[in-house]
């Protein structure tokens, strides 16, 4: 027997669910699955799960599943994406390139007394293609020493403090070698030394990024980057293959995790708990 108020369900309008919408798992469409808190972007789907990459690269699958996610802390389902889809169909908050929740209008900060360093040039411009909004709005200056060797002498002449605190990106940062001898010189509570195991911020950016499958190995003696241009066929104009790389960078999933992580870390020692 059919309720005529109720139509043919009989749970009563008040204890019904509100409907959820369904949004297409759309490429680049930023979610978080609801019983795991793992927040990324959409970088693929096949019939059943969705594929999903974190800001640090990490790659999580997840079950097509009703209520599965959250969209701008809304539940909703994702279902297959649309034929020929390329952008979401239902845009999350701006990003910045690495991935923080963008905020619109933004001033740039008053730069704070504490710094970041890093090696050279290169690291410099890669960090700032990729956390720049982020460092101006936290009022965060990044320079380039052009090599660690006077890194103690460079550390007593910046005088860290507690309101000037002084974070250093190291490359080639392994057990053993030289680079790794010079930062354990280094004792100061203000100062954060970390670093990336790649021999130059080169190898930092993913090799499919590039279009090339892997950074070659180079012979030892031989200039490392010099090296890479030939063995990948290049001019050997190591100016020319860095703008070549950088190029290809659009954002933090261009990038090895083992480098997302260190500048991370280096940009909360700067500015959590400083005064600015």
């Amino acid at each position: 027997m059919r309720s005529r108020e109720y139509g043919p369900d009989l749970t009563p309008p008040w204890k019904r669910s509100a409907p959820v919408p369904e949004v297409p798992a759309d490429p680049d469409l930023v979610v978080e699955e609801v019983t795991t808190g793992f927040c990324g972007a959409v970088v693929g789907s096949d019939r059943t799960t969705v594929t999903l990459e974190d800001r640090f690269g990490a790659h999580r699958v997840f079950p097509f599943q009703p209520r599965g996610f959250l969209l701008e802390g809304r539940v909703v389902t994702l279902v297959r994406p649309r034929p020929g889809a390329g952008a979401p169909a239902q845009a999350g908050p701006a990003r910045t390139a690495s991935g923080s929740i963008a905020v619109p209008g933004a001033r740039a900060r008053v730069a704070r007394a504490g710094r970041i360093y890093v090696e050279g040039r290169h690291d410099a411009e890669l960090v700032e293609k990729v956390w720049g909004d982020d460092l101006r709005v936290e009022g965060v200056v990044v320079e380039y020493l052009e090599g660690i060797d006077d890194l103690p002498a460079v550390v007593g002449e910046f005088a860290p403090t507690a309101d000037a605190r002084l974070g250093v990106l190291v490359d080639h940062l392994v057990p053993g070698s030289k680079e790794s001898r010079i930062a354990a010189e280094i004792d100061d509570p203000h100062v954060l030394v970390v670093g990336h195991p790649f021999i130059d911020i080169w190898e930092a950016v993913k090799p499919s990024s590039v279009g090339i499958r892997t950074w070659p190995r180079v012979a030892r003696g031989q200039d490392w980057k010099t090296g890479v241009c030939r063995a990948l066929g290049w001019p050997e104009n190591t100016g020319a293959a860095w703008q070549r790389i950088l190029g290809r960078v659009t954002d933090f999933r261009d990038l090895d995790p083992a480098l997302l992580g260190p500048v991370e870390h280096l940009i909360d020692h700067v500015t959590v708990g400083t005064s600015g």
